[in-house]
């Protein structure tokens, strides 16, 4: 497991979304928008209801996340973090933790998910083991 730097758990707790890629059964990369946060140094995401990123989770638990930040490096390129990891999938929780994300996402007092009784879904942690792309995390 790859420790976190401030660098990137700043990045990771901002309101940058992240391009979560899974491995789909033809082996072919997916890609879906994901918001994320930490908890007990592993990166968290929540789903409601079934998505194919969480079919390819279950079979193959190999994940990449990628963040563009606000800041430039020293070419005048915006950084950007890329995490490489594992994913496991936990029952339950998944409306709980997009509320605690919609606080970041979408600005305080706002609700969501947007329904009175959301289905439990999931929450997805994400072991990070190689962090890389372009900003202090990277050196």
């Amino acid at each position: 497991m790859a420790s976190i730097p401030a660098a990137a758990r700043a990045v990771l707790d901002g309101d940058g979304l992240a391009h979560l890629v899974t491995v789909g059964s033809d082996g072919a990369p997916q890609v879906s928008c994901v918001w994320v946060g930490i908890e007990d140094e592993e990166i968290v995401f929540a789903s409601l209801g079934p998505r194919r990123k969480l079919d390819n989770i279950a079979r193959d638990p190999r994940v990449a996340l990628s963040i563009e930040t606000a800041e430039t490096g020293p070419l005048g390129l915006l950084n950007y973090l890329v995490v490489h990891g594992t994913a496991r999938i936990t029952e339950g929780g998944g409306p709980e933790l997009l509320q605690r994300l919609a606080y970041v996402y979408l600005g305080p007092g706002m609700k969501f998910p947007p329904m009175d009784d959301p289905p439990p879904g999931v929450v997805v942690r994400i072991t990070p083991e190689r962090l890389g792309g372009a900003g202090p995390w990277a050196r």
